[in-house]
């Protein structure tokens, strides 16, 4: 199970970080993606983190430089940071989970097997 939070309401220019703990065992073991979805669009790639043995990150080119993408095997848990938000950042943010790898590409939801609830994000300008 992933469970995703730290969304909320920030304004233009702020920071704010995501966390998203995972339940289960061998999460080293596990790569990890972030997603959003705005309202009347599809699912769209921010971030991804390869397991532990891999632990090469993937950036949407628009968020490079933006948002960061970590994890932390100690807590079971994977943190987005995102500085410098902007309003078209106001999404649901999702993270998903799959083991070793995505099956096929980091940046397609449908390489993921796990998913969280998601967590609403809403810049004000």
């Amino acid at each position: 199970e992933l469970v995703e939070s730290g969304g909320g309401l920030v304004q233009a220019g702020d920071s704010l970080r995501l966390s998203c703990a995972a339940s289960g065992r061998a999460f080293n073991t596990w790569a990890l993606g972030w997603f959003r979805q705005a309202p009347g669009q599809e699912r769209k790639f921010v971030a991804g983190i390869g397991w532990s043995g891999n632990n090469v990150t993937y950036y949407a080119d628009s968020l490079k430089g933006r948002f960061t993408i970590s994890r932390d095997n100690a807590k079971n848990t994977v943190y987005l940071q995102m500085s410098a938000m902007k309003p078209e950042d106001t999404a649901v943010y999702y993270c998903a989970a799959n083991q070793w790898s995505p099956a096929g590409s980091y940046y397609a939801a449908v390489g993921y097997a796990f998913w969280g609830q998601g967590t609403q994000v809403t810049v004000s300008s």
